[in-house]
C-alpha cells in the first residue's frame, strides 16, 4: 500500500477518527469496529512502556496537530480501501497530553471479514500514521540524580531512524 495526498478525504460514517486528551477505551474501539460482516477484528493497543533505550521513562507528552493528523488518518482509510476491498470498519484514536507508564496512546482496530487482512490493515495504519501523522512526544525521564529530563520525538522520526519508539 501507498499513502497519496492527491486531495482531501473524507471520513466514512461506519469509521472512526480521533485525537483527543480523554483516555482510550479498548472496549469501546472493540465495539466501532465490530460488524455483522466480520471474521476478524484485528486491534493494535499502544502503550506508554516504562523505558527508553535502557532510560527509565516516568511519563510520554503527546501534542498534535489534529486537522493534519485527521486528514492522514482519513487517508490511511481510503489506502487500506483501494488494497483491501473487504474492510468493514476503520477506527484510529489517538491521545495527546501527557500520560503516565501503562496508559494506551493508540488504538488502531480493523474490522475484516478475513483475519489475515485486518492483520496486514491494522499493521499497515499504525505503520503509516507513526510514519506520517504530525504526531510528537515528549519522553520524561528520571536521572540518576533523582532530576527529570526530557526530549521531543517525532513519530516518524522514530520510524526513519529505525528507533526504539
Amino acid at each position: 500500500m501507498t499513502t497519496t495526498f492527491a486531495s482531501a478525504v473524507k471520513p466514512r460514517a461506519e469509521d472512526s477518527f480521533a485525537i483527543t486528551f480523554a483516555p482510550l477505551s479498548l472496549e469501546e474501539i472493540y465495539a466501532k469496529s465490530d460488524d455483522p460482516a466480520n471474521g476478524a477484528v484485528v486491534v493494535m493497543s499502544g502503550m506508554v512502556r516504562n523505558q527508553t533505550d535502557g532510560k527509565p521513562v516516568i511519563a510520554l507528552e503527546y501534542q498534535a496537530y489534529e486537522p493534519m493528523a485527521l486528514q492522514i488518518f482519513y487517508q490511511i482509510a481510503a489506502d487500506i480501501r483501494l488494497s483491501i476491498s473487504d474492510v468493514n470498519r476503520v477506527v484510529i484514536h489517538h491521545r495527546i497530553g501527557r500520560l503516565q507508564v501503562g496508559e494506551i496512546s493508540v488504538l488502531v482496530a480493523i474490522g475484516c471479514p478475513h483475519r489475515s487482512e485486518a492483520f496486514e490493515a491494522c499493521q499497515y495504519a499504525i505503520d503509516t500514521l507513526k510514519h506520517n501523522a504530525p504526531i510528537w512526544k515528549k519522553e520524561w525521564y528520571s536521572e540518576l540524580d533523582g532530576k527529570l529530563s526530557s526530549t521531543w520525538v517525532s513519530i516518524g522520526a522514530c520510524e526513519q531512524s529505525g528507533g526504539n519508539c
